[in-house]
């Protein structure tokens, strides 16, 4: 079904052409959108008139058109005005409606096949012969994209993003909860993973407002047919998640910039606890005070580098080193040595991994 607001702008640009008031009702009466402030005088007229076999008449001065979709009707069109040609105006309107539920069923039929298609809900079989009926390229690049944010108090991301892509017919924008919304885009043959990272910020510059300050994207690779767009979103989908767990000032992430962090979130709980208590016994990163975590997670942030860690920490060098001899005996990793620092790095990317899990059962 069009939005109140899509037939209120059509009128509109109706009335600006034509200088003519135009009005929709709906088969139960109530006014859809009108160009006039006293439409409510057309309702009663209007219901008659959905009972009548006439498919247009005048009540009242007032041209009355039925609009179909399918043979099924769907809104009593008034033309009103003192135009000679009111009748042929109010037709004209009629059509262009008409046009536009065609265009929505549409729409909405490619939206559907869509949804299925990311879900993998089709056969192949179905895939093909349904992507041919709606006019789909197969065998194009696409990729995922899926853009989280918490909704603005008008709600209208998923309309700021489809008119962003507006003009690019072979672009789908769909929304599959309050949430998320997805993009599956065609891609040029010359695209690149930075031009994808450049489309993801062009987004956020469109939906980032005082009332959307959090936005999150996560984009899958990138695939050739159209059988495989599942596999792009699925990608899209754990990036998303991975990207909140290990790299949290990131706004944008793709799936192959995940690294270790893939690896640990396919990880069972319970693998991650078993390594967590071999590592650290009953103790946990958590217990370590502020001042521990900050020096440890600088040290590698510096490439285990003592001399730039100690200036950067604005500290004496052995005091550093006391530090780091302070961990070693409690946790038997001695940070300087490589292995060691590999493995409580791992550790504590699991301990976060643990943490985010663990969140999202409540």
């Amino acid at each position: 079904m069009i939005s109140n607001q899509i037939l209120q702008n059509t009128i509109d640009g109706l009335k600006g052409i034509t200088r003519t008031d135009l009005c929709v009702i709906d088969v139960e009466g109530k006014v859809l959108a009108a160009t006039f402030p006293d439409a409510e005088q057309f309702v009663e007229p209007a219901r008659a008139f959905v009972g009548s076999p006439a498919d247009s008449q005048v009540v009242n001065g007032c041209q009355f058109f039925k609009v179909f979709d399918d043979r099924q009707l769907e809104y009593i069109l008034l033309a009103y005005g003192d135009n000679e040609d009111v009748y042929m105006i109010g037709k004209i309107a009629g059509f262009q409606i008409q046009n536009l539920l065609i265009a929505y069923k549409e729409r909405f039929d490619k939206d559907n096949f869509i949804k299925n298609l990311l879900l993998d809900n089709l056969l192949l079989v179905d895939i093909y012969n349904r992507a041919k009926k709606l006019h789909i390229e197969t065998e194009v690049k696409r990729v995922v994209f899926i853009v989280e944010t918490k909704r603005d108090k008008d709600g209208n991301e998923l309309e700021k993003i489809r008119s962003l892509f507006g003009g690019k017919t072979k672009d789908f924008v769909t929304a599959v909860d309050e949430k998320n919304i997805i993009i599956v885009k065609e891609l040029a043959e010359n695209e690149t993973y930075e031009d994808l990272n450049r489309t993801a910020n062009v987004i956020i510059g469109v939906i980032k407002s005082d009332d959307v300050k959090e936005v999150h994207i996560s984009y899958g690779t990138v695939v050739n047919e159209i059988k495989e767009v599942s596999r792009s979103y699925k990608e899209a989908r754990m990036a998303l998640d991975v990207g909140k767990i290990f790299f949290e000032e990131k706004d944008v992430i793709g799936f192959s910039q995940l690294g270790i962090g893939r690896l640990i979130y396919q990880l069972p709980i319970p693998l991650c606890k078993m390594f967590i208590k071999e590592i650290f016994g009953n103790r946990s990163p958590d217990d370590f005070d502020e001042e521990v975590l900050t020096t440890i997670n600088k040290f590698f942030e510096n490439s285990l580098n003592v001399s730039e860690t100690s200036r950067q920490l604005y500290i004496h060098r052995n005091t550093l080193v006391y530090r780091l001899d302070k961990l070693q005996k409690s946790t038997g990793l001695d940070l300087r040595v490589f292995e060691d620092a590999i493995t409580f790095k791992i550790a504590l990317m699991v301990v976060k991994y643990m943490k985010y899990m663990e969140e999202q059962d409540y």
